[in-house]
């Protein structure tokens, strides 16, 4: 089952924790991460509702509708197509279907591993913490090589951007999203399993009655019969995404034994626009200006009946779910009620508003300190280092899925590592790793909350930016200590230097 690691609460006085703990925590999260994924199976799987926010493109910039997909504990990919149980060491999948996915044959689905479809790449510890088309691009060309090679040999789906298989690689460095779980059998995973390998893989989508959300209510439904309803009176006659997910959220309160959780994941801070929230057909026009506007002036008499639609039938919050029933580590699901969380394990998911002041407090502190060190210039170079450094950079990615940037600073060649796991290896620049980390916390603290990482998350990119601190610290005394030396070595030919 996919579980979610956490920081002890206690560890949350900002300004009091020093480097040498916060590493310790970097560590003990890793640790906890690879426990997770090499345990033993449990008796229950997951099946849940993926809830992806809206982006600024094509037709999603007017609905605001964002996407559907269905998340997966115990079903793998045996191949974009074909479905099989998971093996020791899987976290899972997402299955998801588009207009058109673009590969040679006209599917109607394909299906990812988890951490490739949040992260475009197999490891969650390879996971990129700087997102742009750039680095993007980079993953989804390795997936397509590592996965797609029979299945994407044409042109168009080689080289088109439109192909919507793109959309199943790294989707969190294009959005934020949601994700909506309840318990499964095996015996319900297998026989999701067995329909879906035996039954025709064939693209039928219709906008109106077969989109996504119509696909993810089919398949919710297969394991749970009518737990996912469309509203068809604040959605016009379609099934969207956000119904699927609010009738899934009620129908897993009705089920106490569901044992419901939710799972946030934030965008990856970087040059790519940000997603927006979620929503229903008459909660856009509600709440958008460029619909309102024109309602008030040629369709007064309609704007009572939307707003009364929405406020009273149509309303869901995504976030202030994942508030009440964050999935938390630790606690088998026979032990506890579906949405009983104890007050401290949902800050430790979470946090506190109090909490996330503090940590916005102490980087301001930390932010002056860097200025005077010469680290950065001013406060206005944590605006614009995203997009320079976008900009100058040439991103790659290597076998084992660890991405880095080769660039040029004053003249010179550099390489800084873009994965949590090796921006501050060895071979990445000290510098740019610590503006690199500066310039995500600083995104991270500024932004909305459905936006904004996990607290259990934020703690970890906190204890890695005290740590790009101290190595550069350590890299400079190393500098100059050796500088030292060489001044005081004699000259051969017997000269002073």
């Amino acid at each position: 089952m996919f579980r979610i690691a956490f920081i002890d609460r206690g560890l949350l006085a900002t300004g009091l924790v020093t480097g040498r703990v916060l590493r310790t925590i970097t560590i003990a999260c890793v640790l906890a991460l690879l426990l997770v994924g090499l345990a033993c199976p449990r008796a229950n799987g997951d099946v849940g509702v993926v809830l992806n926010e809206s982006l600024d493109t094509s037709l999603d910039r007017i609905t605001g509708t964002g996407h559907s997909a269905v998340y997966f504990s115990r079903v793998c990919p045996d191949s974009p197509v074909r479905l099989r149980l998971c093996g020791p060491g899987e976290h899972g999948s997402v299955m998801s279907n588009y207009i058109n996915i673009g590969e040679d044959q006209s599917f109607e689905w394909n299906i990812v591993p988890l951490n490739v479809y949040l992260y475009g790449v197999e490891d969650i510890q390879n996971r990129p913490i700087v997102g742009s088309y750039k680095i993007k691009h980079v993953l989804e060309e390795r997936y397509r090589k590592n996965y797609l090679s029979s299945l994407c040999a044409g042109a168009p789906c080689m080289n088109s951007y439109k192909s919507e298989w793109r959309e199943m690689v790294a989707a969190t460095l294009i959005r934020s999203l949601y994700i909506f779980v309840i318990d499964t059998t095996e015996e319900q995973d297998r026989k999701l399993i067995a329909e879906f390998n035996d039954s025709p893989n064939q693209n039928h989508f219709n906008g109106v009655t077969r989109n996504c959300a119509d696909f993810t209510r089919r398949v919710i439904n297969n394991y749970f019969p009518n737990a996912t309803r469309p509203d068809y009176l604040n959605d016009f006659g379609m099934t969207s995404p956000k119904a699927v997910a609010r009738s899934f959220t009620r129908y897993a309160l009705r089920h106490p034994e569901s044992n419901l959780r939710v799972l946030h994941f934030a965008q990856v801070p970087g040059t790519i626009k940000r997603s927006r929230e979620v929503r229903a057909g008459t909660e856009q026009l509600y709440r958008s200006k460029k619909f309102l506007v024109p309602m008030v002036l040629f369709a007064d008499y309609a704007l009572p009946v939307t707003a009364g639609s929405y406020l009273l039938t149509g309303r869901f919050n995504p976030g202030r779910e994942f508030e009440r029933h964050p999935a938390v580590q630790g606690v088998p699901p026979q032990d506890k009620q579906s949405g009983t969380v104890t007050p401290e394990e949902r800050t430790r998911v979470v946090g506190t508003p109090k909490d996330w002041k503090e940590y916005r407090k102490a980087f301001d502190s930390m932010v002056i300190e860097n200025i005077q060190e010469d680290v950065i210039d001013n406060r206005g170079d944590l605006k614009r280092f995203f997009k320079h450094f976008d900009e100058r950079g040439t991103p790659s990615v290597d076998e084992q899925g660890l991405l880095w940037m080769e660039t040029s600073v004053n003249g010179q060649c550099a390489k800084v590592g873009l994965s949590a796991s090796n921006v501050l290896a060895r071979d990445s620049d000290p510098k740019l790793a610590h503006q690199l980390l500066l310039t995500r916390i600083d995104r991270v603290l500024r932004s909305p909350k459905h936006s904004r990482e996990p607290m259990f998350e934020f703690v970890q990119d906190w204890a890695t930016l005290q740590s790009a601190s101290e190595k550069r610290t350590l890299t400079l005394a190393r500098n100059a200590s050796n500088e030292k030396g060489l001044k005081g070595t004699p000259r051969q030919d017997g000269g002073d230097d």
